[in-house]
């Protein structure tokens, strides 16, 4: 193969420290080099155990980590959004970032030393990323441009998908085989509630909308209540199987492109995903870019979190104080929908956090907020309208339709506390 070099593990890690410790060896503050890894589901646990080998330390980025990646004393991680594979690290260096912005970071205080990728194997002359196109086009790119290494986990149950994932193999310098299938992860079956929710959501979403939805038990629920719906567009950072019933129920614009940054699911998702023609897995900075999303048609942006506040303030990453996840790609879309023509920004989630019983409705944020100044809120209970209304309306339709009946007492002596209320509505 033209342009890149197939290697076995042990040598893959023999080049890794050879040519990352030339480079060392030419910086005169010497610090550890970056790794740039493919995350998500599509972790390429093989050639990242070889890179792990050959280098003594390096600081490892990559977006949503799952568990399995290297962890060891010499390796320091960074994220704009956390995983299980980073979270309870106490050596994490969390780097706040809209998605939108993280190719930004790679082409200039974060460039990667080195590239990490998992790909198809190569069809004429060229490879796919296939499920995570994500920021991984900047980080090559990127790397590129300093002299950096770009090594390929070649699979074969990889998924061949178009767009700008496609690589010439050119842009590889070393690569190494394997066969492994994809990771599957657990399905999360919507609940009652969750149900409810999806059903209040998928009542906001018009025939000939464009969705951005995430990944869960909400998201699903709202797909799996949308199969009714004719002519909806997809302009989404990530999605995975309730698409597939969304198609084969007919409610997906015929000629439109599905489009998407990265996807994970089962592995009936991946064989639809291979060499759909409909299917385009674009770089994060088209997919997110506010810009772009405000100028698709009737842009309904659905997103969960874990708090709300009386100030219809949303915090999706923090949990106790610590960071559970990051900003993703949240407030792009959500400022993306609300200047989109007939565009909807609506943040789902349940009244009541499942095992602890506390209130999602709470008085004030006390960690950073993700995003702000959506058109919905939603809950199993109801649907606050934020967006137009007035402070005092705002709050009162989140304690009336949105919080848990027994938390609205307690809520609403707090929003008095604050003058967040009309006078009658105290």
């Amino acid at each position: 193969m033209r342009g890149v070099d197939i290697v076995g593990e042990a040598e893959l890690a023999r080049r890794v420290a050879a040519h990352l410790g030339a480079t060392a060896d030419r910086r005169t503050n010497r610090v550890p080099p970056r790794v740039v890894a493919s995350g998500n589901y599509a972790t390429p646990t093989i050639a990242l155990r070889a890179v792990d080998a050959g280098l003594g330390s390096y600081r490892l980025f990559m977006i949503n980590a799952q568990v399995g990646v290297p962890d060891r004393v010499g390796v320091s991680p960074e994220s704009p959004f956390v995983g299980p594979g980073m979270r309870t690290n106490p050596a994490l260096h969390y780097l706040p970032n809209r998605l939108s912005l993280v190719p930004g970071l790679l082409a200039t205080s974060h460039r990667p030393d080195l590239v990490v990728l998992h790909t198809t194997t190569p069809q004429r002359a060229t490879v796919s990323l296939g499920t995570e196109v994500n920021v991984l086009p900047a980080a090559v790119e990127a790397a590129r441009a300093a002299g950096g290494l770009v090594i390929a986990q070649l699979n074969p149950r990889m998924p061949y998908t178009f767009g700008d994932g496609e690589l010439p193999v050119d842009a590889i310098d070393l690569a190494v085989e394997v066969d492994q299938p994809l990771a599957e992860p657990a399905v999360v079956p919507a609940d009652d509630i969750r149900a409810a929710i999806g059903d209040r959501v998928a009542a906001l979403v018009p025939d000939g909308a464009t969705l951005q939805l995430g990944i869960g038990a909400v998201p699903n629920a709202t797909l799996a209540a949308l199969t009714g719906r004719r002519g909806l567009r997809i302009w989404t950072e990530t999605f995975s199987d309730g698409i597939l019933d969304l198609d084969a129920a007919g409610a997906l614009a015929a000629h439109a492109p599905l489009v998407t940054s990265f996807l994970f699911g089962s592995r009936e998702l991946y064989t639809w995903a291979h060499r759909n023609p409909r299917l385009r897995l674009l770089r994060t900075e088209t997919v997110n870019d506010p810009g772009t999303i405000a100028r698709q048609p009737a842009m309904t942006s659905v997103n969960t979190a874990l708090q709300i506040d009386l100030y219809a303030q949303a915090n999706a990453s923090w949990v106790r104080g610590r960071i559970w996840s990051g900003f993703g790609g949240q407030p792009d879309f959500v400022t993306g929908a609300l200047h989109a023509p007939g565009g909807r920004a609506i943040i789902a989630l349940p009244s009541r956090h499942a095992k602890s019983g506390a209130s999602c409705v709470i008085p004030l944020l006390g960690s950073p907020s993700t995003s702000f100044q959506h058109s919905f809120v939603v809950s199993e209970h109801g649907t606050a309208a934020i967006w137009g209304h007035s402070q005092h309306g705002q709050t009162a339709a989140l304690i009336d339709q949105v919080a848990h009946p027994d938390a609205r007492d307690q809520l609403t002596a707090e929003a008095s506390l604050r003058a967040l209320l009309a006078p009658a509505h105290a």
